[in-house]
């Protein structure tokens, strides 16, 4: 199998501008994503898809190449699935051969070391066309209906560890056969959710406090 990684990386956010390329513990916030590719294997191609000079240059700088993202695919509501597409597309038309997209978030800058590697050995021992990410979700839920906290996901008094288990989509990894990609989707009818739980399941860099609770756990190697 022909993998490849493709990271989008626009440059309009308004809740935390220029995030893409901040400092995360001494790097641009896109180059987190792409080493922990490039750890995984130096020979894999890693792209970045931007409408930004400045987050091409610096995705350049560490080992990216780039695929320029027209402007109307940069705007806010504008989903990852087109931009992969779009993404996609290019790369057909170069004749750059591949069988699956790698998806990396550039907002999701910790991975667990082996994850990647866990996701493809699933990928290749069994029929599945996509592969995403989820991490165990030990919260009680519940709705307020006529102003009372109704509990959705468990009973008053009922233990955590007696709970049905729920999961959250935690964003670190995608992994989507070409197929997929380029009908603009992420995931197909064979997409097999692999359990993460680690604590990078909960680090998602929006705004300026994200980026600090992510410095808090590099420094303590967790």
């Amino acid at each position: 199998m022909k993998y490849i990684v493709i990271i989008p990386a626009r440059g309009g956010s308004k809740r935390f501008p220029g995030k893409n390329i901040y400092p995360l513990d001494g790097k641009p916030l896109i180059a987190h994503s792409i080493e922990y590719a490039k750890k995984f294997d130096v020979r894999l191609n890693i792209y970045v898809t931007t409408d930004s000079e400045a987050i091409a240059a610096t995705a350049k700088e560490y080992g990216a190449e780039i695929i320029e993202r027209p402007i109307e695919l940069a705007g806010d509501y504008v989903s990852t699935a087109k931009s992969l597409q779009h993404a996609a597309e290019e790369l057909v038309k170069s004749n750059v051969e591949f069988d699956y997209v790698i998806l990396f978030q550039p907002t999701n800058p910790l991975r667990p070391a082996d994850m990647l590697a866990n996701a493809i050995k699933i990928i290749e021992t069994a029929d599945y066309d996509s592969l995403m990410s989820v991490s165990p979700s030990y919260e009680k839920l519940g709705k307020i209906i006529d102003n009372n906290f109704v509990p959705w996901n468990y009973q008053y008094r009922q233990r955590s560890q007696d709970m049905e288990p729920l999961y959250y989509e935690n964003g670190l990894l995608y992994i989507s056969k070409k197929e997929l990609i380029l009908k603009e989707l992420i995931t197909g009818d064979k997409m097999h959710p692999m359990v993460v739980d680690h604590i990078y399941g909960k680090v998602d860099i929006d705004t300026i406090e994200d980026l600090k609770y992510a410095e808090y756990l590099i420094a303590r190697n967790l």
